[in-house]
């Protein structure tokens, strides 16, 4: 009877270890996605009303592009999402539009880190 506590102990630690691991390797959405209401619309690893930020990586960086063409001009690919997600749009993840998010400008700092973050989570080949 000792030994199948023990062993009932050990593996249900382990268990809770392993899913302790992967819950802490999911990345999350840093704060400032969060503060700039991404979180509404997006999340890293699934649909809400916007793409996974995740599909958007593996479509643009982890295919290899490198620009983005923004209202008909092309752009280096980082510059033309931060426009995009800035003055929103539609038509590159169907019909759903984005809101502007940033139409003056205001946090375009804030904005080009959140897509150079979203963009590193292109699937690694």
């Amino acid at each position: 009877m000792r030994s199948i506590s023990a062993g009932l102990v050990a593996c249900t630690l382990a268990c809770t270890l392993l899913l302790a691991g992967a819950r802490a390797s999911a990345q999350e959405m840093p704060a400032m996605a969060k503060k700039l209401g991404c979180t509404a619309c997006h999340a890293i690893d699934h649909k809400l009303v916007g793409p996974a930020w995740k599909d958007v990586a593996d479509r643009y960086t982890g295919k290899g592009v490198t620009t983005f063409t923004f209202k008909g001009t092309e752009y280096p690919l980082i510059e033309g999402l931060v426009m995009k997600v800035s003055q929103g749009g539609s038509g590159n993840w169907g019909t759903v539009p984005m809101l502007a998010n940033d139409p003056k400008g205001v946090h375009k700092d804030d904005i080009t880190e959140l897509v150079k973050f979203e963009q590193s989570l292109a699937a690694k080949k």
